[in-house]
């Protein structure tokens, strides 16, 4: 079947297609943005659109949907919101002097990385375009920019794993790569939801030039060069507003991966997705957008370097201790409006009147904020004062020239002041006084011809005319006018003296418009020149945003000034979680202390489910991120080391993503932080090991304690139903054993949520599982069920009393040999498990709060009349009695307990 002959107009908008193959092209046709075939098929569903066709006669007619001119960012917007590219494509010439079809062409692709119109809602939130290269094997370059602002960072890295904790933690949506990166890669990425863009070469231009000169290693010149050559292909505008591209490195700040960001409800709550119940909700009590993104980067890049938390903290004293300057302070600074994007709309060309108007308000607050901070006379101040550059030749520039109440669009008039160009006002006076003589010979002419509805009008196809109704037509003198127009109910007229007003009205009204522009499009021009300083002067006025931010919740939450210590002593006296303590309200929340002095690297935290084990860890974290921020924290006081990492194991979750398990992930963010955390990290794990099968996870769990007290040495916060564990503060001196207080109180139990020293009595499950309301019947079985767990645990009171040496915390026997380290095992740990359990019991302690089944007698059963009082023993019984009376069981490893154990089993098995 031969293809249908395209028009002349089909052609064009093909040939454009091709060469945006992966975007929604939007083709101007009149006023309206037109689209064809498979984007008129697709955007219709996406927008809910409807779909007609182009060339209804034709057999196979094109599908074809549009949208308004003057609504198309609401539709751009929503693709773009969805992951999709959107080429605009606009008529270039008058379509009234073209010859032929009309030039169109594509002057901006809009993209999910490139996006700058983010509106109200992501005021405060950057939108980030990252660029990735891979020049070799786990050397990755990397560089990213908010294209509305105008930042632009680079960094060498030297693992994937950072690498895709940069891009999730800097939350970018689109990522632009070269050949160097391999496909295995991408497609994680995409599975990610992040868009690959694919940008093949960097091509020499000024805007590449500029960015780069402060950069000194090759590999992050040429990424940054590639991530500017695509914004510059895609966006063909002025790109003045990049600032030069800073060098940083991820290990120079306080690092924790991004399920660390995600455990600890940094900026987006678990549950509801939202900022709300985040420490970033608790802490933004910022006046103004720029010091909202400014304090969502310094919650990602908490501090390490001392002496500049130092200095944020002398800042934050000082505006806490200064009431009402600060109140002064906030007051200017909520009538600041957004310096960096007004900057980077100025250098798109596509800034208004109104934003210029916000432009000149903004930089009137800057002398007042100055003074503001001359009058706390703190030396700590000193370097933003002198940055507080007032711009004030622009705002001057401005303040001369726009209406104070400018119209939204810069091509209509009505811009300019009067009195601000001569040749402007004289086009104006042209109009005002053609006005002036249109009424008078209006009412001139309703005299003469007595007909009192005679207007003048206008309209763009006939110009000026005299209207009269129809009925009054009889009242006209003959040949007074020129018929004009013909309508069901007029007729229009003309007179030469009305044309020739005509003309120059129109003529002055057209020069008039065109002159404002061009004013207009000067002044901006001026104001583009300047942007440097703007930049520079939102830097500043950003950061003291933050600072006020912190010295308001500083004194609205009772927060204290922590000190930094040189050693590894951690002291927090009546730490709190902020965040709870918020929702909760003061009265409610029980505060409890952290002490970890020197010698001390592991607290060994138990309790019952919901009693606070969670929170308290989760607290000390957040205390330190805050602390490391340079703000005040929850507590009545606080010592502690600076930290260089913060690693999480808290919550379930499982990565469907990567097919990978809950116990699987657990399992690797535990070894990320065995692997990669130093004597200066901090380390939280909440119940590790309970993945898995009990005896598994027990051996998992101390395994991983000794490796941390004997290898890491790095303070850590180690929650636990394992009871059994918390034997090992006899044999690990830096381990402490702490609880969260409960008691019962007629049959029920009551949270005390405060850390105590020393072990919990047990796990209080079943009071748990009443709380979150069980069926009574299903309790009462699980108290059944548990009684004879716990009687048969207690079967063996000689060996318990000798394998736990006086330790009541050890529930039993075979719970102490189940606990031994798999780090030295020559078996896996499920035979380990195995071996102590066929030695011992075949029913494993009640350790969790599960509700476990009813055990079935078994030959390991059988075993434990050795452990009774029965007087007869056969000889090969008696000599591994003997044995174990003489066993020194505090001199031996529980290895070497299993060991010893395991060959008993084989001599009583024979």
């Amino acid at each position: 079947m031969s293809t249908p002959k395209l028009t002349p107009m089909m052609v064009q908008y093909q040939k454009i297609k091709d060469q945006y193959p992966d975007a929604f092209l939007f083709y101007r046709l009149g006023d309206f943005y037109e689209m064809f075939n498979d984007d008129a098929v697709k955007g219709s569903q996406l927008l809910e659109l409807t779909l007609t066709t182009r060339s209804h006669s034709s057999k196979n007619p094109i599908p074809m949907c549009g949208v308004p001119h003057k609504a198309v960012q609401n539709y751009v917007d929503i693709l773009v919101d969805q992951g999709y590219k959107v080429a605009i494509c606009e008529q270039m010439e008058d379509p009234k002097l073209a010859k032929g079809m009309v030039k169109r062409e594509v002057i901006q692709l809009v993209t999910p990385g490139t996006q700058t119109d983010t509106g109200a809602a992501g005021a405060k939130r950057n939108n980030y375009l990252t660029a990735l290269m891979m020049p070799q094997a786990d050397q990755y370059n990397l560089a990213y920019t908010d294209l509305s602002t105008g930042e632009l960072k680079a960094a060498a890295i030297d693992s994937r794993t950072t690498v895709m904790n940069e891009l999730m933690s800097l939350q970018t949506k689109e990522v632009v790569v070269d050949d160097s990166v391999p496909t295995a890669l991408t497609n994680q990425l995409q599975k990610m939801g992040i868009l690959i863009s694919k940008q093949e070469t960097v091509e020499p231009s000024a805007e590449v030039s500029y960015v780069q000169q402060d950069l000194t290693d090759p590999r992050l010149q040429q990424v940054v060069g590639l991530l500017v050559t695509y914004v510059t292909v895609t966006q063909k505008r002025s790109l003045a507003h990049l600032q030069r591209a800073v060098a940083y490195k991820p290990t120079s700040f306080l690092k924790f991966d991004h399920s660390s960001q995600v455990n600890l409800e940094l900026t987006q709550n678990l549950r509801t997705k939202k900022k709300s119940g985040t420490l970033l909700w608790l802490l933004d009590e910022t006046k103004t957008a720029m010091g909202g993104r400014l304090l969502k980067q310094w919650l990602d890049r908490p501090l390490i370097d001392r002496q500049q938390i130092e200095t944020r903290q002398a800042r934050v004293g000082a505006l806490l201790d200064h009431y009402f300057e600060r109140n002064s302070l906030q007051d200017e600074l909520v009538k600041v409006y957004d310096l960096e994007r007004l900057a980077g709309r100025v250098a798109f060309g596509s800034v208004n009147g109104r934003d210029l108007i916000q432009l000149q308000t903004s930089l009137e607050q800057v002398p007042q904020i100055k003074h503001t901070l001359a009058e706390l006379d703190e030396a700590v101040f000193d370097p933003l004062l002198t940055q507080l550059d007032p711009v004030d030749d622009v705002a001057a520039a401005i303040k001369a020239a726009i209406v104070p109440e400018p119209p939204l669009s810069v091509t209509d008039g009505g811009l300019i002041k009067d009195g601000y160009n001569d040749q402007l006002d004289t086009y104006r006076d042209a109009m005002r006084n053609g006005k002036q003589w249109l009424a008078e010979m209006e009412a001139h002419e309703r005299e003469v011809t007595g007909i009192n509805n005679l207007k003048i009008g206008y309209n763009h196809v006939f110009g000026y005319y005299i209207e009269v109704t129809k009925v009054n037509l009889d009242k006209l003198p003959a040949d007074r006018y020129e018929r004009k127009q013909t309508l069901a109910n007029a007729e229009r007229f003309s007179t030469p003296e009305l044309k020739d007003k005509e003309r120059l009205i129109l003529e002055a009204e057209e020069k008039s418009v065109a002159l404002e522009y061009k004013l207009f499009v000067d002044l901006r021009e001026q104001v583009k020149s300047a942007i440097t300083r703007l930049q520079k002067l939102a830097a500043a006025i950003a950061s003291l945003d933050v600072l006020q931010s912190f010295a308001v919740v500083s004194e609205n939450y009772h927060f204290v000034k922590p000190t930094f210590t040189t050693g590894h002593v951690l002291d927090i006296k009546q730490g709190r979680h902020p965040v709870v303590e918020k929702v909760l309200g003061r009265q409610s929340y029980v505060p409890n202390d952290v002490e970890m002095p020197d010698d001390t690297t592991i607290l060994l935290i138990t309790g019952p489910n919901m009693s606070g084990k969670s929170t308290y860890m989760r607290q000390l974290a957040l205390t330190v991120i805050i602390a490391q921020m340079g703000c005040f924290v929850p507590a009545e006081s606080a010592q502690m080391p600076i930290f260089d990492q913060i690693f999480t194991r808290i919550g379930a979750a499982d990565d469907l993503i990567s097919g990978q398990s809950t116990f699987m992930v657990e399992m690797q963010e535990a070894n990320r932080a065995l692997s990669q955390a130093t004597e200066n990290s901090l380390i939280l794990f909440d119940e590790i090991g309970r993945g898995t099968a009990t005896y598994d996870g027990m051996a998992l769990a101390q395994a991983i304690v000794e490796f941390v007290h004997n290898h890491v040495h790095a303070k850590t916060l180690f929650s636990t139903h394992y009871h059994e564990l918390t034997a090992l503060d006899t044999v690990l001196p830096a381990l402490r054993n702490v609880h969260v207080g409960a008691v019962e109180q007629d049959g029920d139990l009551v949270f005390l949520h405060q850390v105590q020293p020393g072990p919990a009595d047990k796990s209080y499950g079943i009071h748990v599982a009443k709380l979150a309301g069980m069926p009574e019947s299903l309790l009462k079985r699980a108290d059944v069920i548990l009684g004879e767990l716990e009687q048969q645990a207690a079967s063996a009171p000689t060996v318990a009393k000798e394998l736990t040496h006086d330790h009541p915390n050890v529930a039993s026997a075979e719970s102490q040999f189940a606990t031994t380290s798999p780090v030295s095992a020559s078996t896996s740990t499920s035979t380990v498990a195995e071996q102590s359990v066929s030695a011992v019991s075949a029913t494993p302690a009640a350790t969790s709060d599960a509700v476990t089944p009813k055990p079935q007698p078994t030959d390991a059963d059988q075993q434990l009349s050795l452990f009774t009082d029965e007087p007869e023993v056969d000889p090969t019984q008696a000599k591994v009695l003997a044995q174990l009376k003489d066993l020194n069981l505090m001199g031996m490893t529980p290895m070497a307990i299993m060991n010893q154990v395991y060959q008993w089993q084989q001599k009583l098995n024979k």
